[in-house]
């Protein structure tokens, strides 16, 4: 990968430059952003509300993160971030369960997962400003997903015929479709279906004695 791309991979992970200037007033404008785009998802008059909300322009708005397209790929980050630390206070056996509790919360923000939804789909254009998130995003958690699941394999809690990565790859697809079905059907069970995953190929029942399982911090769905 040449030395550009990386470092712009890299910071989305860790914002540098203009984008780290103002962090007070850039998390307020986030706070925001995620009440109003948990309504109403990236249609609409957001900037608008978002600013007025703020007692600021639309452009001071914007300003903070670049584009439109900066700050809704922000507000996913963000969603991202509260969702890990939400996530690490509650007690786990596998690594994947985590995002079918994650899916549950996304059903009380319809807005957000319209965004999501939206986003991701843009993000296979080569060349859309949301493709660089997704790819980072995506990459970090089939990582966390394999290096857990592949703790449980070696613990004998997932058969040695099935790759980690396989599995993970399945969480992750499974996680991405459901989302987008339940907007078409709001009466789907989203973290059902990651449930049923959990089902079929691990076996959920710790050891007596054994310590829940650890690693990486599960990812967000």
């Amino acid at each position: 990968m040449d030395p550009e791309r990386a470092a712009r991979l890299d910071n989305i992970r860790t914002p540098r430059g203009r984008y780290a200037k103002g962090v007070q007033r850039r998390n307020e404008i986030l706070a925001v952003a995620l009440e109003v785009f948990a309504m109403i998802g990236e249609k609409g008059a957001l900037i608008k509300e978002i600013a007025d909300r703020l007692g600021m322009s639309q452009p001071g708005v914007l300003r903070y993160f670049g584009s439109r397209e900066g700050l809704l790929i922000w507000a996913l980050a963000e969603r991202d971030r509260l969702d890990r630390e939400r996530t690490d206070r509650e007690p786990r056996t596998d690594p994947i369960s985590p995002m079918a509790a994650t899916l549950r919360r996304s059903g009380e923000v319809a807005g957000l997962v319209r965004l999501y939804v939206s986003m991701a789909a843009a993000s296979g254009f080569p060349g859309h400003p949301a493709r660089d998130f997704f790819e980072v995003r995506n990459g970090d958690i089939l990582i966390a997903l394999c290096d857990g699941l592949t703790a449980l394999q070696r613990a004998g809690r997932i058969r040695p015929d099935i790759e980690p990565e396989a599995i993970a790859r399945l969480a992750l697809a499974a996680a991405d479709g459901i989302q987008h079905q339940w907007l078409l059907d709001p009466g789907v069970d989203m973290g059902g279906v990651i449930d049923t995953i959990v089902a079929l190929v691990l076996d959920v029942t710790p050891t007596p004695g054994a310590p829940a399982e650890e690693g990486h911090d599960p990812p967000p769905a």
